[in-house]
């Protein structure tokens, strides 16, 4: 059973900084592509970035580049976002999700994961 848990979310002033992990367990980590997505009340999910299985790639949102960086570490399971300079925009629940992605062309495509986190609160005060 794929089991994915994010944490490090809470209440941050504009500005300021958060890192969120996701501990993946239940499959083979290391074979598949992680992302963070996130939604904002009232609006739809959407794509903040994505890492390809070997971490050689990475695709961002424009909203998020320059900004936010995204790691994962296969030897623990875990896959990390890094929010620098957070914006009351960036306000939302993020998940982390798991997928096969055929082609780095496809990171940013939510129909390629197939296991989604129950996600983590992220607030930005102004």
């Amino acid at each position: 059973q794929v089991q994915l848990v994010e944490s490090g979310g809470g209440l941050v002033q504009a500005g300021g900084s958060l890192r969120l992990s996701c501990a993946a367990s239940g499959r083979t980590f290391s074979r598949y592509a992680m992302g963070w997505f996130r939604q904002a009340p009232g609006k739809e999910r959407e794509f903040v970035v994505a890492i390809s299985w070997s971490g050689g790639s990475t695709y961002y949102a424009d909203s998020v580049k320059g900004r936010f960086t995204i790691s994962r570490d296969n030897a623990k399971n875990t896959l990390y976002l890094q929010m620098n300079k957070l914006k009351p925009e960036d306000t939302a629940v993020y998940y982390c999700a798991t997928g096969f992605v055929p082609s780095t062309l496809g990171l940013g495509t939510a129909s390629h994961y197939d296991y989604w986190g129950q996600g983590t609160q992220v607030t930005v005060s102004s």
